[in-house]
C-alpha cells in the first residue's frame, strides 16, 4: 500500500481536525502518501481530491469543525453511487480509505469494504449514539459546551426565580441531555429513551420551588416526544404562575476548540486507524473500550443502535431532590 485516502462525513465534531492530523503524520511515518477527499462522500463522487503533507495539517489540532469539510450524500446510499465512488478511488490511486464520521458514514465505509476496498472507520459523533465505542470524537467537547451554558442559565434563573428548559442535540439518543443534566444538576431530564408526560414537568418545577429552590433547570433532548417549546407552552397554559424560558442550544454544541480529552482521543484513533489499515485490516472501526483502543467490525457497529445508559437516568432523578 502506497497511498491512502481520508474523508470526514456527516455532522462535524470537535476533534476531527486533530484526527486528520494524526492520520496524515502517522501515514507519513510509514512512507505513505495521503490524499484528502474534500466534502465527504459527495467529494468522492465528484473527485475532490487533494494531496496532504505534514505542513498541510500544522496548526489545526486546536480548531473545531473539519478542514476537509463535510456533507451528507444521499447518492452514496445507492449501489450506483457506491460503484462510482469505488471507481474514483481507484482512478486517484488510493489503495485504502479512512472514514471519520457517524453512523451513516460507517454504513458508507461498510459498503466499500463489501466491494473489496480496504476501509477503516473512526467514530465522530457528538450524540455518542454509535455502538461499539464508549465515546466518539466530539462528545466530551459538546458536553463541556452544554454544561457551561447550563451553569450560566442557572445564574439568571436564580435571580428571577424562573425555570429554564434547555434543549440539546440528540435526535435518537439522549446521551448529551442525560449526561449534561447529571453534571449540571438539572431538576429534570427528558430523553427519547424514556417517555415523560408533560404534566410531570409542571409538577417537578412546582415541587422544586416548594423545597425552597430558587430555580429549575429542565434538560430536553431534541428527539424526545415533546420538544422544549411544546413543554413551555404546556406549562404556560396549565401552570401560568410558573415562569419558564426556553433555550435551544442548537449547533453551538458542534463548534469550538476540542477539549484536551477529545484531542488525545482523536490522536489515538488516528494512529490506530492507520496502523490497522497497514496491518491488512478492513471493514473495522477503531473504538474506545475502557482505556484501550480496539477495533470492532463495521457490520456490528451498523447493526446496533446505542441509547443512553438508564442507570444515569435513575441516578439523576435521585440527585435532583
Amino acid at each position: 500500500m502506497n497511498c491512502i485516502g481520508i474523508l470526514t462525513s456527516g455532522g462535524d465534531a470537535p476533534g476531527m481536525n486533530a484526527c486528520v492530523r494524526a492520520v496524515v503524520r502517522t501515514a507519513m511515518a510509514q512512507h505513505l502518501q495521503v490524499k484528502a477527499i474534500l466534502q465527504g462522500y459527495e467529494g468522492l463522487l465528484k473527485c475532490y481530491f487533494q494531496d496532504l503533507r505534514a505542513r498541510d495539517v500544522g496548526g489545526i489540532i486546536q480548531k473545531g469543525g473539519t478542514i476537509l469539510q463535510t456533507a451528507r450524500c444521499q447518492e452514496f446510499y445507492t449501489t450506483e453511487g457506491q460503484d462510482h465512488g469505488l471507481k474514483n478511488l481507484r482512478y486517484a490511486g488510493i489503495e485504502g480509505l479512512i472514514v471519520i464520521g457517524g453512523d451513516g458514514s460507517m454504513r458508507g465505509a461498510l459498503a466499500l469494504h463489501q466491494r473489496g476496498f480496504p476501509v477503516i472507520g473512526i467514530p465522530a459523533s457528538i450524540d455518542n449514539d454509535m455502538w461499539g465505542t464508549n465515546l466518539a470524537i466530539g462528545v466530551d467537547t459538546a458536553l463541556n459546551t452544554i454544561v457551561e451554558a447550563i451553569d450560566k442559565l442557572r445564574d439568571t434563573a436564580s435571580s428571577h426565580k424562573r425555570a429554564f428548559i434547555v434543549e440539546t442535540m440528540g435526535r435518537h439518543c439522549g446521551y448529551l441531555a442525560l449526561m449534561s443534566g447529571v453534571i449540571g444538576g438539572a431538576e429534570m431530564i427528558i430523553i427519547p429513551e424514556v417517555e415523560t408526560p408533560m404534566e410531570e414537568v409542571a409538577d417537578t418545577i412546582a415541587e422544586a420551588y416548594a423545597r425552597g429552590k430558587t430555580h429549575a433547570i429542565i434538560v430536553v433532548a431534541e428527539g424526545a416526544k415533546y420538544n422544549a417549546n411544546q413543554i413551555a407552552d404546556y406549562v404556560a397554559q396549565h401552570a401560568p404562575e410558573l415562569q419558564t424560558r426556553v433555550t435551544i442550544l442548537g449547533h453551538v454544541q458542534r463548534g469550538g476548540r476540542p477539549s484536551a480529552f477529545d484531542r488525545l482521543l482523536s490522536a489515538r484513533f488516528g494512529v490506530q486507524a492507520v496502523e490497522a489499515l497497514m496491518g491488512g485490516a478492513s471493514g473495522e472501526m477503531v473504538a474506545l473500550t475502557g482505556r484501550e483502543i480496539v477495533t470492532v467490525l463495521l457490520e456490528e457497529v451498523t447493526a446496533h443502535k446505542r441509547g443512553a445508559n438508564l442507570d444515569y437516568y435513575r441516578m439523576a432523578k435521585m440527585l435532583a431532590k
